[in-house]
């Protein structure tokens, strides 16, 4: 367990992995063809940004269990989009024109290490979560504070005996 401020500090990583995530993927999504950067761009985007605001949401919230499920489900979704989107070739495209030159496995490859990167520290949360005794069950006394009630105890022990 951890002070409520320790947890949003922890996040914080997963915070600028999803803004490094979130430019990366821009980037890519600007040379997909012309005829599926309406369709498929718009959803990859539209994941992205629900994963970022499942993040802030369970941040804020006391019982992060069901926010974090969605988070992780939506994250899944995003990753099968990613792959997706692989498969169909859209990230072999550059400027919406198909680049035989660079093919776009290294771009499909650097999103998805970074998707994995994600997925990893949501599982992390999420376990966290799980756990008996995680965040949900509330804050942790302030360091040394057990240590001076145990303290007290023993004293008023020794006092009355």
């Amino acid at each position: 367990m951890s002070h409520p401020t320790c947890s949003i500090h922890a996040q914080a990583g997963l915070h600028r992995k999803l803004v490094l995530f979130g430019t990366q993927l821009e980037l890519y999504l600007a040379h997909f063809p012309s005829h599926h950067k309406f369709v498929m761009a718009q959803q990859l985007r539209q994941a992205y940004v629900d994963v970022y605001n499942l993040v802030t949401e369970a941040q804020k919230r006391f019982h992060k269990r069901t926010t974090l499920t969605q988070l992780d489900v939506r994250h899944e979704q995003l990753r099968m989009l990613l792959l997706l989107a692989h498969e169909l070739g859209l990230f072999n495209f550059s400027r919406g024109k198909q680049d035989a030159e660079h093919p776009g496995d290294h771009r499909a490859l650097v999103m998805l290490r970074l998707v994995d990167e994600l997925g990893r520290m949501i599982g992390g949360w999420l376990q966290k979560e799980s756990a008996p005794g995680g965040d949900a069950q509330g804050p942790l006394p302030a360091p040394g504070a057990a240590a001076h009630e145990s303290g007290e105890r023993e004293l008023a022990g020794a006092v009355g005996a």
